[in-house]
This record gives C-alpha cells, structure tokens and sequence, in this order.
C-alpha cells in the first residue's frame, strides 16, 4: 500500500499542499480529481518521490521513497508526468524499451525483451513497434508513454492527466485498456484526471482535493455525489445514470 502521512508541500514560499494524509490500497485505480491548482499534481510527484515534501511522509509498499536508491525506487513505482519529453526520432520499441532501464541498467536480457512485447501488445502498440514517435497520432503517442509506464514492471504506476489532448474514443479506450491491467492486483494505478465521468465510469477509489487539501476520499460512488463535487468545483452538478453506470453533468 501506499501510505501518506501529514504531508505539506511548499513552492518556495507559496504552500501547495496541507497535511495531506491518506492510504491506497493495492489493486484497482484510484482517481485524484479537483479543480486546476488543486494540487493532484504535486501530490502525485510527492508519492513518487520526484518532489520531496516539507513535512510529512510517504511509504511505498513500507519503503521511504526519498531514502532508498533511485534504482530501488524506479522499481517501486513508475511516474509518467504531463507532457512528457518528445524525441521525435525515437521508435515505439525504443521509446517502450526505456521502462527496463531500472531492471538492466543497459544490458538488456529477454526477459526484459518480452516485457517489452507484453507492453506493446497490452496498448495495441505492436504493428506501431517499427514507427518513429513523430508520426503517431496523439492518441497513439499517449499510449506508448503509458506503455513505457508499464514496462517498468512496477506495482504502482502514477499517471498525470493522461487523457489531456485525447478524443473521447481514445480516451475511452486508454480507460478501458488501464483498467483491465488494474484488476491484477499486481498492477495499482493512481491517475490524475479533469474528466469526472471518467472518474465516475472507470475509478474504484476516488480522492477529491481542494486547494491543497483533501476535501473527499472513499469508494467513487461515496465520493461522486452532487454535494461534495459541489464543494470541490464551486459549482453545481446533477448526477445521473445510464445503463447502471453514473454520469456527472454540470449545471
């Protein structure tokens, strides 16, 4: 599991996150939501290890992220921030084949080849292998980032607002694709996501956060009411259903 103990972040002077506490259980996805400037974010780089927070602390599956080597870490948990850096060259394979860099530190074995293969197929990236980065779809790009995510071989991996800039049918798919590989407890996902209804469709768990706190946390259908997403957004929403799943609509 993942444990966050009173954990505060300051951006030099400016405080982003306050006395964050809170434990992901292994398996399923987890969903932080909120408002922009929330601080989803900067809590997610904090778990990972990336930022390291001004009090407070964070143990991974019982380990301190800021105190073992970087190696260990990478085998813990992989991060896949927003934006990530494009090099347009790269081909799929080479860009997914970067996940095993923790595991072989440059000597690559097959075994880590056919995780490889397991993370190509897994995000239907295998007829793709052979292209370069720079003539994929956005879609298609997005999901070989998320590949690279999962060839790390990790129990966590913690994904930041990967649906940015994705049609509705390619993020339903991402959706669809990340959480069929959470129902292997194996595999935990936290994920970062605007999209509400696809917190509401896809999410077992669901934190709510609000200007540096969090204002919810619980199962997605204790959290995903009209009430607190009221608080959360500042805004009123009508929550319905269809075909027995939830849809949030704003008013």
């Amino acid at each position: 599991m993942i444990e966050v103990s009173s954990l505060s972040y300051s951006a030099g002077s400016t405080p982003i996150l306050h006395d964050i506490s809170t434990t992901l259980e292994r398996g399923g996805i987890t969903a932080l939501i909120g408002p922009n400037g929330a601080g989803k974010s900067t809590l997610l780089h904090c778990i990972s290890g990336l930022e390291k927070p001004a009090s407070g602390s964070v143990r991974i599956d019982g380990h301190d992220p800021f105190a073992v080597p970087h190696r260990q870490r990478a085998r813990l948990v992989a991060l896949l921030q927003q934006s990530p850096a494009l090099v347009s060259r790269l081909k799929v394979r080479e860009l997914v084949s970067f996940g095993r860099w923790p595991h072989h530190q440059g000597r690559p074995c097959a075994e880590d080849e056919a995780m490889v293969d397991r993370a190509l197929t897994a995000f239907a990236l295998t007829d793709l292998a052979g292209r370069t980065i720079d003539t994929l779809s956005g879609g298609q790009r997005q999901r070989a980032f998320i590949a690279m995510t999962y060839a790390q071989d990790t129990p966590w991996m913690l994904l930041d607002e990967p649906l940015n800039a994705l049609d509705p049918r390619h993020a339903r798919d991402l959706m669809a694709r990340l959480h069929a590989l959470s129902r292997d407890s194996s595999r935990s996902i936290v994920i970062v996501l605007h999209d509400i209804n696809a917190a509401a469709g896809w999410a077992d768990h669901i934190i709510a956060m609000k200007d540096g706190r969090i204002v919810a946390q619980d199962a997605s259908a204790s959290v995903l009411t009209e009430a607190t997403l009221r608080d959360v957004f500042d805004t009123p929403f009508e929550l319905l259903h269809h075909k027995g799943r939830p849809v949030v609509v704003a008013r």
